[in-house]
């Protein structure tokens, strides 16, 4: 599946209005506008930080098209050469970049040898728009690569230059194919390498990313972790980090020199060229605790003040702890406020275990391994009019209109989980070691963390919450990648009544049409989860 990472901080397409309340007061809201500039970034013409981004969209009238060519092709990111999936011709794909408020269209043409694809657009809140999500099997069919996009928007602190997106991914010599088979049968792979933006050194072969800062500076990056199965802790020697938003979310800024980052989050941060003239080392460290790499130590770009200097830097890292836990929640505070609803509507459990037997690897959330269908995908299903859902299927009803729905995900199993969510923001009231006792942990109901993927932290629990505002069929997940293809999902029904309305129903049959013609010339089976 072909994965957009989305790093900035609002969505691009038009919101409609949801039932949430009104927003609670907050010593943070501006009452000005402005020009978005280096000198007050808090401000996008007539709206600003203080925009309930919720209900209230700007829309600027711009339409930005982008056309995709997925093709097979070879690609030596670390210095070896492997078989890999490209658009365009490049890996990973071209970046998108757009403006809080433009329309965005891509066109996507499939010039793979034998492989179907769907887009998925991760962690963009797909409102009302539930067909455009792009989960194989629940929206689409499957298979793909991944590419990055900007959003252009008000921000909660200063900068002088953008830099971008910053991808930190795991690398293998071998295919995800070939990676997911043994997963599936003998536990995780051990990753060869990592990359920062696509490149890093490997048996000294390949080339390391760098960057150069003028003194005095500020700079922002949009940190994305796109890997499949590796937690990543990130910094800049001798540097430090101001946080600006998580998963989408303006925060109210901190100040880190280490930022925990787990697979499918998000972080964007500012930092200041404020030290002597010289290299530095950008390391971005896979956790042991919960990854698999053979090459950790190697992990590393170079921040360069002198853009002719061709030394590797000789700076030190800072010091830090092992594990795959988040960021402290206490730290992502929504520069927006809500009160989450402090009594859930529907409250769920899920036990998040692992199976075996019969030579395969098989997760559970809850007591079943979820298992879609490539061929009658959920959308489909719904659009006939078929309302009965197998147990493999795992589909969660919530047939009322925002309702409060909180989620107990627990797990004693040790390895961490980074769980997402499509479609919806969600509240992270709890997360913690241990078992999960409503009597002694206290749920954060005020400006708790708002974001769309949250680590469950190994044989710990983590208490999520969200609002039916956005009818749909869609996935939570475990966002390592073999986890989710082992059947570490489920999927939220959200107001069924109301989707057909919103489908475009003749695309979603010759979608279908199409699937079925390919499978059956090309003798495709079903062997995995189907995400």
């Amino acid at each position: 599946m072909w994965t957009m990472f989305f790093s900035s901080l609002f969505l691009a397409a038009s919101a409609l209005s949801t039932a949430f309340a009104a927003p609670a007061s907050t010593s943070n809201q501006l009452s000005k506008r402005c020009t978005n500039s280096a000198t007050d970034r808090s401000c996008w013409g007539d709206y600003d930080l203080s925009t309930n981004y919720y209900e209230t969209v700007p829309d600027t009238g711009v339409t930005r098209e982008y056309w995709f060519d997925i093709q097979n092709g070879t690609a030596s990111p670390d210095g070896y050469e492997r078989l890999v999936l490209t658009v365009n011709g490049s890996f990973p794909g071209p970046t998108i970049i757009a403006g809080w408020g433009d329309t965005v269209v891509v066109h996507v043409t499939n010039s793979m040898e034998n492989n179907g694809t769907s887009i998925h657009s991760h962690g963009i809140r797909q409102n009302y728009t539930n067909q455009m999500d792009g989960v194989a099997s629940i929206t689409q069919s499957w298979d793909g690569i991944l590419g990055g996009i900007i959003i252009n928007g008000p921000a909660t602190a200063n900068y002088d230059v953008d830099l971008g997106n910053l991808l930190l991914n795991d690398w293998s010599h071998q295919t995800a194919d070939q990676l997911n088979a043994i997963a599936g049968t003998s536990g995780p792979h051990t990753f060869d390498n990592c990359l920062i933006n696509s490149t890093n050194t490997y048996n000294d072969s390949g080339s390391r990313f760098e960057t150069t800062f003028a003194s005095g500076t500020s700079y922002r990056l949009r940190l994305v972790n796109g890997a499949a199965d590796t937690h990543f802790k990130f910094s800049i020697d001798n540097h430090t980090m101001t946080v600006i938003s998580t998963n989408f979310v303006p925060i109210v800024p901190y100040n880190t020199t280490m930022l925990s980052i787990g697979m499918g989050e998000r972080y964007d941060v500012i930092v200041t060229a404020d030290q002597a003239v010289s290299n530095y080392w950008m390391r971005a460290i896979p956790q042991e605790t919960c990854s698999d790499n053979d090459n950790v130590d190697n992990i590393l770009g170079i921040v360069r003040y002198d853009s002719s200097s061709t030394a590797d830097p000789s700076s030190t890292g800072y010091d830090y702890e092992d594990s795959c836990d988040d960021e402290d929640i206490s730290t992502l505070v929504p520069y927006l406020s809500y009160q989450v609803g402090t009594s859930a509507s529907v409250t769920d459990d899920f036990i998040g275990t692992l199976t075996g037997g019969a030579g395969a690897i098989k997760w559970e959330m809850g007591s079943t391994s979820f298992v879609s269908q490539w061929d009658y995908p959920t959308v489909l299903q719904v659009a006939e009019g078929n309302d009965t859902w197998s147990a493999e299927q795992s589909a969660i009803e919530l047939p009322t209109a925002d309702q409060w729905v909180y989620f107990i995900i627990e797990t004693t199993f040790a390895q961490a989980h980074p769980i997402h969510l499509h479609g919806h923001d969600f509240w992270v009231l709890a997360q913690g070691t241990g078992t999960y006792d409503a009597d002694t942990v206290t749920l954060t109901t005020t400006d708790s963390p708002r974001r769309d993927v949250a680590m469950l932290p190994g044989t710990g629990y983590l208490v999520l919450a969200y609002i039916t505002d956005n009818p749909g069929a869609w996935l939570m997940h475990c966002h390592i990648a073999w986890h989710t293809s082992e059947g570490f999902a489920l999927q939220l029904l959200e107001r069924e009544s109301e989707m057909v309305a919103l489908m475009d129903v003749a695309t979603v049959n010759s979608t279908c049409a199409n699937w079925d013609t390919y499978a059956t010339e090309d003798d495709i089976v079903q062997d995995d989860a189907g995400v």
